[in-house]
């Protein structure tokens, strides 16, 4: 799980990403709302924590224009505003969550886990990929008619990808910022996406040469 922090207080912020980080997901922190607002665009994050004041943009406006762009990951206000009104206009710019600080951290956690399950859950998280074919994206886990398919890491990071663009094709580049998050070699890809495809029934995944990978449904 991927998750964009915007916080301009340096000591919370790093306080933040570690702990988060020790929890397993993958934090990028962004003191600056205009950072943050492009990075939402640069890489498929499932989970946005924003302070409000913070530089160029603040977070009720960087949530706005997001909603405003059809983005729909979840939002959980961090700020120190206690006025009724700005908790009005937090819910108001489309966020499904609003702490309070100072705050525990496994306060925090736990509001983290109940945005995710409820957008999740909102969203489907069971997908059907084709006849007797499905995978939950909530516990990450493929099954073919009643038995579990097992998957490597990366190879289920691949195909939730290619979930999260189903009907549309992913190009190398995109598996190569969403996966990996750096330089790979494309030959590296292909290898991850053909052991992939071998687990799976025939033409889930689909090669549009040149182009990339799609799943149709």
């Amino acid at each position: 799980m991927k998750i964009l922090l915007l916080e301009d207080e340096y000591s919370l912020r790093i306080s933040i990403e570690e702990f988060l980080s020790d929890l397993g997901y993958e934090v990028d922190g962004f003191m600056d709302g205009l950072e943050a607002y492009d990075a939402v665009y640069d890489k498929a994050y499932d989970l946005l924590l924003l302070d409000v004041n913070v530089p160029s943009l603040n977070g009720f406006e960087l949530l706005k224009k997001l909603r405003q762009d059809d983005v729909k990951v979840p939002a959980i206000f961090l700020t120190s505003l206690t006025d009724m009104d700005d908790l009005k206009e937090g819910y108001k710019r489309g966020c499904c969550d609003y702490i309070r600080k100072p705050f525990d951290l496994e306060e925090l956690e736990l509001r983290i886990d109940q945005a995710i399950a409820s957008h999740l859950h909102n969203d489907g998280s069971v997908i059907e990929l084709s006849c007797d074919l499905i995978y939950d994206l909530k516990k990450s886990k493929l099954t073919h008619g009643d038995e579990e398919v097992i998957l490597r890491k990366t190879e289920k990071d691949l195909l939730e990808v290619l979930i999260k663009n189903k009907n549309s094709i992913v190009s190398t580049q995109m598996f190569q910022d969403e996966v990996w998050g750096e330089y790979v070699e494309p030959a590296t890809i292909r290898v991850q996406l053909n052991n992939l495809k071998k687990k799976l029934p025939q033409d889930v995944i689909q090669n549009r040469r040149g182009l990339g990978y799609i799943i149709e449904r």
